[in-house]
């Protein structure tokens, strides 16, 4: 997707803070940085408290989720988490 490394699934787009321009994106996504995974979803990931509580070792962001590596987290709930967001978009 671009060039930036992601890897996204679906057809979307938003408007960037501050801007009226819409932009093309995903519906979900992810893309593996040097450090961590990056997942990208397109909802407010913090109205998913419960579910983010089963999934592991994790960080968030608005929309993004980061995971060090696949073996921290229960991937039967980042499923979940991303059928959930489908569902939402």
């Amino acid at each position: 997707w671009g060039n930036n490394g992601s890897i996204g699934f679906g057809k979307t787009s938003y408007t960037r803070k501050g801007s009226k321009e819409e932009i093309p994106w995903f519906k979900v996504g992810f893309a593996a940085r040097k450090t961590k995974i990056s997942v990208y979803l397109t909802c407010d990931i913090s109205q998913y408290q419960e579910i983010l509580e089963e999934l592991g070792k994790h960080k968030t962001g608005k929309g993004c989720l980061y995971i060090n590596k696949l073996a921290d987290i229960e991937m039967s709930v980042l499923e979940k988490l991303i059928k959930t967001s489908l569902q939402q978009s």
